[in-house]
């Protein structure tokens, strides 16, 4: 028994160590980034302020009226998207599918001036976003950050596992670091004490940004809509479509109405609704005044209406019958089911947006400490590092490890990413690092 908890002891420190190494500086990334994301609405109504701002003159402009100013301005463009604003005082945004990427074009509603115009890629914050879902590496990038993300819980449980105190009867380096008891105690407990009280955070943080990766997030949410979870019979007016289109092909939606079927409009020879005739359903069925309409793309196609609003109660998708006016689709926070609301809600915690600035500053903490403990974390590694080798701790033998390869299994099976880049490491440790002395003797095998 004694010999047995030193050597998982061993064999945890070790996978915390080299999950560390690797990970710490995509944690670092995300945390700056995502600290910067926590603040996009303060952030854009500052440097967009002209954009954004207008003065109530009388009365408003219709919306046609105002795309047809901006078609007469961009003739050799589609308009794709029309957004009323959600004040008197906020601008209307008209979005173009142009040859450079889509463009966001300002007005003024009350005289038709244009007030300014950004390129989807030159928005700031959109950079910051890119940054931090995929690196500006694109799918690459993507597959990059999930990885790490799920190493990261690897970090965070190997953590707990090495600071649970054992027959300690003082929180001193538990839950406060220990002052008196030299250098090596101090910089230990600069690293795990900080790390224990953000871990929650972390954890929350790394789970709820995992539904938006390109791997598992799209494979979860496929789990999650085909187990029954998804779309309840009351979201559609009539039978359900069965459209080979999702509404994230068309419009930008919230993640739970992502893999929603697209209906089709009923082509009889009907005249297309105007624009303003849909923002009036729109408030008549009380969209959330944030929202976004997106314009139909063929004949048969729906008018989108889509609320993505701070809080993920105030979510709403619906599709609208480009000549009729029918409500075809009505898919809102309530119809979710329990884990499509947990996601929705998890989602807009970890923006920030949910609970306001309480929200954003308590994340912004998080942030901050992920930051602290990755870099006290190689700091402890670099005073301890000796002066040839990597100075990981000794390699146990694979009997020693198997009650961390079942969890490391576990991992493997729920995060595939895991599971793959476990096969990976075995098959280096086992035919490079074991076979070149040099090697061996560098990562203490």
């Amino acid at each position: 028994m004694n010999e047995t908890k030193p050597s998982l002891y061993q064999v945890i420190w070790r996978w915390h160590f080299y999950a560390g190494v690797i990970v710490a500086p995509f944690l670092i990334i995300l945390a700056v980034t995502g600290g910067i994301y926590l603040f996009k609405p303060q952030i854009e109504q500052t440097l967009y302020q002209q954009y954004y701002e207008v003065t109530p003159t009388g009365d408003r402009l219709s919306p046609d009226e105002q795309l047809e100013m901006v078609h007469e301005q961009y003739p050799d463009s589609v308009i794709t998207a029309y957004r009323p604003g959600e004040s008197s005082t906020r601008s209307s945004e008209v979005t173009l599918s142009t040859v450079n990427g889509p463009l966001t074009v300002f007005l003024d509603p009350y005289t038709g001036e244009q007030l300014g115009t950004l390129y989807s890629e030159d928005r700031i914050m959109n950079k910051i976003e890119e940054m931090h879902g995929e690196l500006m590496a694109g799918t690459i990038g993507d597959r990059i950050v999930e990885l790490a993300a799920c190493w990261a819980l690897v970090l965070i449980i190997t953590g707990l596992y090495l600071w649970f105190p054992q027959k300690k009867k003082s929180f001193a380096g538990v839950l406060y670091p220990r002052w008196k008891k030299g250098k090596r105690a101090f910089r230990r407990d600069l690293h795990a004490v900080p790390a224990f009280w953000i871990g929650a955070g972390m954890f929350f943080l790394i789970i709820t940004g995992l539904p938006w990766s390109g791997f598992w997030g799209q494979n979860f949410q496929s789990i999650a809509t085909q187990s029954g979870v998804g779309y309840p019979p009351s979201v559609w007016v009539g039978s359900a479509p069965t459209s080979t289109v999702k509404t994230e092909d068309i419009a930008d939606v919230p993640w739970a109405a992502e893999k929603l079927e697209v209906p089709t409009s009923n082509v009889q020879g009907f005249l297309p609704l105007a624009v303003e005739e849909v923002v009036t359903i729109a408030n008549r069925v009380g969209m959330h005044p944030t929202y976004t309409i997106y314009l139909p793309r063929e004949q048969d196609s729906v008018y989108t209406v889509s609320a993505y609003p701070p809080r993920a109660q105030d979510e709403a998708t619906i599709h609208i019958d480009q000549y009729t006016g029918a409500v075809l689709a009505d898919y809102r926070y309530d119809h979710y089911g329990s884990l499509a609301k947990a996601v929705a809600l998890g989602i807009t915690i970890h923006k920030g947006t949910q609970f306001g600035w309480m929200n954003q500053w308590i994340s912004l903490l998080v942030c901050i400490g992920m930051i602290g403990v990755a870099l006290s974390g190689y700091y402890l590694w670099w005073k301890r590092k000796p002066k040839q080798g990597l100075g990981a701790p000794k390699a146990p033998s694979v009997e020693k490890m198997k009650r961390f390869l079942f969890l490391l299994i576990v991992l493997g099976i729920i995060f595939p990413l895991v599971g793959l880049s476990l096969v990976v490491i075995w098959l280096l440790d086992r035919f490079v690092i074991r076979q070149i002395p040099a090697v061996k003797h560098f990562f203490n095998a």
